[in-house]
């Protein structure tokens, strides 16, 4: 009992001796106390360490995410879709030829389908990266994930297609989506700042396309087309793009090369502040879109988001894509008018299986629509036709006295209830919609190829085997010029001697005119020539009928 008192004793005196001694070694300053400043130094130090090491953690892991890869020689991919074929390059992504399999090039049955990626477009590198103004298929190192040569795209799905590289020391990522339903390419290009520096980053999208896939004619050109703030612009002078090129900035919703009926364009995943440029080289037109510059810090990264459209110029389709890439189809001022005229033409087509017999029914429509303008200006014909013996008089009565003639002929025409402008007035309704079908017809692809007549009578010559181009052999347009100069006979002569001549080479003018244009818009104004005749034989014998 003793010894565990002794102990307890000894225990407390030696915490006494341990603690006096502190205190009284620092009372007499033979130890010195921690400097506060000194303190806070060690301990923003500390916090300043860790959180480097935290930052080294964050830039390892996302390193890490990025795929390692190791560089390999590019080979060719072959992606088949239901709607086309393309083939890619895998050292960048670039396309070397993108076969449509729906289109042909000609009218016969073995002609090849049309290719928007010739080889001699694909020296440009359609489909291809530029990062920093660096080609991303020539400076770079690419690798690509899929195996195999050839990258089906299932029916009613989508596939994959998906490249790493390095470009300028950047880590990039392409994720290339294909759909069956669609001709859009859809893409995720991932940028990843692999250094231990803040480094800048633009990047631009290329598509090109070759003139010849356009039919080298004033109805069927190439050009280089973009939307700017929901508005269609296009540069269609070779020789400005190839001399100077073509440049926009600002809201572009898409831009690319384009003919009357095929597209390849880039759809920014961000239209603001993108820039377009645009230019020929070696008959090819190539546009690129580029993004606004971006800043990386070291292990970060930026995700951008691009489309591609390369297929016909399908208004369901494109109007599926976007209302500003719908606009690709230049349907002109008419544009309401063209769009309800197409509806109405496949709504035909939907019955009558055949584009022609379409083009003759919506020119009956039309022309029943028109008819109580039309009569009426068949009666006003009739009355100044029975106006012109008192004009013969007249003229020769003030043939020397413009202004005592002009006041004659009112005073004549108030006489007899006669408007002599009401014969011009429903010729002036229907312009806006000859020129809205003309639009429609133009730019309808339906029409490309379609046949209405496709051998003359007879023969095994091809005639009307294609609604989109001239008739090969001037019929139609030679037929309507004489419907025309029917017409002249059977209307009244004009009274003034100049307008005489001119009405009466009217129809050759129509006629030349007439021979260049797709012969789909001549079967159309052909057929309202022949209705207009027959309404006007009619007219005529109402009206003799009406005066006995």
């Amino acid at each position: 009992m003793q010894d565990g008192k002794n102990l307890i004793i000894a225990i407390l005196l030696c915490l006494v001796v341990v603690m006096g001694w502190s205190y009284l070694a620092e009372y007499m300053g033979w130890v010195q106390k921690p400097d506060p400043a000194v303190v806070a130094q060690q301990q923003a130090a500390q916090q300043a360490e860790q959180e480097r090491q935290a930052a080294r953690q964050a830039e390892e892991k996302e390193r890490a995410a990025m795929p390692v890869f190791t560089p390999a020689p590019g080979r060719d991919m072959t992606v088949s879709s239901p709607l086309y074929s393309a083939v890619i390059h895998t050292g960048g992504g670039t396309l070397r030829s993108f076969t449509l399999k729906r289109y042909r090039v000609g009218l016969e049955p073995e002609s090849p389908f049309v290719n928007l990626v010739d080889a001699r477009t694909a020296t440009v590198a359609p489909l291809g990266l530029v990062i920093n103004s660096q080609p991303s298929w020539s400076t770079g190192k690419w690798a690509v994930e899929n195996k195999d040569d050839i990258l089906e795209v299932p029916e009613d799905g989508e596939a994959t297609l998906q490249l790493v590289g390095e470009v300028d020391g950047l880590r990039v990522q392409r994720q290339l989506i294909f759909n069956a339903a669609t001709y859009l390419i859809s893409e995720k290009v991932r940028v990843v700042n692999a250094s231990d520096q803040t480094r800048s980053v633009r990047v631009s999208y290329t598509v090109a396309s070759d003139a010849g896939n356009a039919g080298d004619s004033r109805y069927d050109a190439m050009r280089i087309a973009w939307d700017k703030g929901g508005s269609l612009e296009d540069e269609t002078s070779a020789e400005t793009l190839e001399k100077s090129g073509v440049q926009a900035s600002g809201n572009i919703f898409w831009g690319g090369a384009m003919s009357t009926y095929f597209l390849a364009a880039v759809l920014p995943g961000d239209p603001e502040n993108v820039t377009l440029k645009g230019r020929v080289q070696q008959n090819v037109y190539r546009a690129a879109l580029e993004e606004p510059e971006s800043s990386l810090l070291p292990g970060q990264e930026r995700e951008f988001s691009v489309s591609y459209w390369l297929g016909p110029k399908d208004r369901q389709q494109l109007a599926a894509v976007s209302d500003q890439l719908v606009k690709s189809i230049d349907l002109g001022m008419f544009h309401l008018i063209a769009k309800g005229l197409l509806w109405l033409l496949q709504f035909f087509y939907s019955y009558v299986q055949n584009w022609g017999i379409a083009i003759i029914l919506l020119t009956l429509l039309i022309k029943a629509l028109f008819w109580p303008l039309t009569a009426k200006s068949y009666a006003s014909m009739e009355k100044m036709k029975k106006l012109q013996p008192h004009m013969v008089k007249l003229r020769e009565k003030y043939g020397n006295n413009k202004e005592q003639l002009n006041k004659e002929v009112m005073a004549l025409y108030k006489t007899y209830g006669v408007n002599p402008a009401s014969g011009c007035v429903p010729i002036l309704i229907q312009m806006p919609v000859f020129f809205g079908l003309y639009q429609a017809l133009l730019t309808a692809i339906e029409l490309r190829h379609a046949p209405f007549i496709t051998y003359l009578p007879g023969t095994d010559l091809l005639w009307l085997a294609d609604l989109s181009s001239r008739d090969p052999w001037y019929i139609t347009p030679v037929i309507m010029g004489l419907t025309m100069f029917l017409q002249q006979k059977m209307s009244p002569p004009a009274t003034d001697p100049t307008q005489q001549k001119i009405m009466m080479f009217l129809p050759i003018v129509f006629t030349v005119l007439f021979l260049g244009f797709p012969s789909g818009l001549v079967v159309y104004w052909l057929v309202n020539n022949i209705l207009s005749i027959a309404q006007q034989r009619m007219m005529m014998k109402k009206l003799a009928q009406k005066a006995k």
